[in-house]
């Protein structure tokens, strides 16, 4: 999720390796905007928040361990979830870093495989370790005997966040084709798209197939992150504050015919996976209130602390968002074994509990960043292979999340993600810096 952190070439004398090695080098970071990288700390510290509301596991007033989801509960949940839903602004942010990486790349000779080839190791290298967990722990469920079906319900509720990795690896490949969209013809991409997005929701909820909305993770994220594109490009930047206050109460107030006259659920979890039309409503609000914001997070941003903070927490971005419902779990089952630490879920002594459990996820979490933390940072590798092998290795680190988003996890798909993203990883790694002819060097650079 740290877009903008720097990957450094290692320098060889041949020509072709020392392009490579400029081409994917660290991105201009002149015209980096910090107030996006505090939204997408924002972003992620909030859905660590929203998962410990949801999990609840304690004991019950007869003594016995209780699990269920108290946030769901609340009769508030739903309205809420219209400004909680902040996965839309990540995509928004991560579009407007993706254009910047882009541009930044290109002008320094870079091409279509150097960028997607960086991104999809950013990507499969830590989810590597997550899969390889999984591998042991449900395994050794197995063997020692543990309840199948209680494993299962831990494993599903604590591997739901992987379904990021398939829709951000499929924008992130995807990059070069709908920037050169972009900058073609950047109002009929929109239109495009949202025309897309519109008849696959339509079929989906006039055929009853909900299969048919896994469309949108196309249409639905590729144009929330088009809305990047035009941030980035300075359009909300020239809107008046009050035109943006006015898109942003059009986008929310377009919510109330979706959701009460519409096929569409009032709570925006539901309209998460598949991703549905709401989503894109709710990214043109969250876009236009980052930019009113701009001014005083920029103010914030300023200061040391500040930056030390989303610092800290920016380079362990993908390490908090994919470990901390394990970590979640794994502390809620040892909370189990201490004398009242575990009050019945849903109760006010449980409710003043999660403070105390944020900060020990969070703790627990930062610890774990310097075992699998390393999978995050960006490493060194040779020049890119060739496009048909950084396509294959694309496809190879979207199966695995994707299976787990449709089908859940369990041990074969642990298995075989693990495989997957292994060959993926290694496909992307080091790729041998041979001299080719001048008509296969061509070829090799091409996008």
């Amino acid at each position: 999720m740290s877009d903008d952190a720097a990957i450094r070439m290692p320098v060889t004398p041949t020509r072709e390796s020392s392009r490579a090695a400029s081409a994917t080098s660290s991105i201009d970071l002149s015209k980096r905007d910090l107030t996006l990288d505090l939204a997408r700390v924002f972003c992620v510290l909030l859905v660590v928040v929203i998962h410990l509301l949801m999990v609840g596991v304690g004991f019950g007033p007869d003594g016995a361990v209780e699990v269920s989801r108290p946030l769901e509960a609340q009769w508030w949940f739903a309205p809420v979830t219209w400004a909680g839903q902040i996965m839309p602004l990540f995509f928004v942010v991560g579009g407007f870093a993706a254009i910047t990486a882009w541009r930044s790349l290109t002008r320094r000779g870079g091409t279509a495989g150097d960028y997607v080839r960086n991104r999809v190791l950013r990507l499969a290298q830590p989810a590597l370790p997550l899969f390889l967990f999984y591998v042991v722990v449900i395994g050794g469920a197995r063997v020692i005997g543990i309840d199948p079906q209680l494993v299962d319900v831990a494993v599903v509720g604590a591997a739901s966040p992987l379904w990021f990795l398939a829709a951000y690896t499929l924008c992130q490949a995807l990059v070069p084709l709908m920037v050169s969209w972009h900058l073609r013809a950047p109002r009929a991409t929109l239109m495009v798209l949202l025309a897309g997005a519109v008849v696959v929701d339509a079929l989906r909820y006039g055929t009853g197939v909900e299969e048919i909305g896994l469309a949108n993770l196309f249409f639905v994220w590729l144009l929330v992150q088009q809305l990047g594109f035009w941030y980035a490009d300075g359009w909300f930047a020239a809107r008046r504050w009050w035109t943006l206050v006015a898109i942003a109460a059009v986008a929310y107030a377009s919510l109330v015919p979706m959701t009460v006259w519409g096929p569409y659920s009032d709570d925006m979890l539901t309209n998460l996976n598949p991703p549905t039309l709401p989503l894109v409503a709710l990214a043109v609000a969250q876009a236009c209130i980052l930019k009113l914001l701009r001014p005083a997070l920029a103010k914030l941003m300023n200061t040391h602390a500040a930056r030390a903070f989303v610092f800290v927490i920016g380079t362990r971005l993908m390490t908090i968002y994919l470990w901390h419902l394990p970590v979640i779990l794994i502390l809620s089952g040892v909370a189990l074994l201490i004398p009242g630490a575990s009050p019945a879920p849903a109760s006010l002594a449980w409710w003043w509990t999660r403070p105390v459990m944020f900060v020990l996820v969070m703790a627990a979490v930062f610890g774990l960043s310097f075992l699998v933390g390393r999978f995050e940072a960006p490493r060194e590798v040779g020049v890119t292979p060739p496009t048909g092998v950084v396509a294959l290795a694309t496809v190879l680190a979207f199966v695995p999340p994707f299976l787990v988003m449709e089908f859940f996890m369990d041990l074969p798909i642990a298995i075989i993600g693990s495989v997957l993203l292994s060959a993926a990883i290694l496909l992307l790694g080091r790729w041998p810096a041979t001299r080719p002819s001048p008509s296969s060097r061509s070829a090799a650079f091409s996008s």
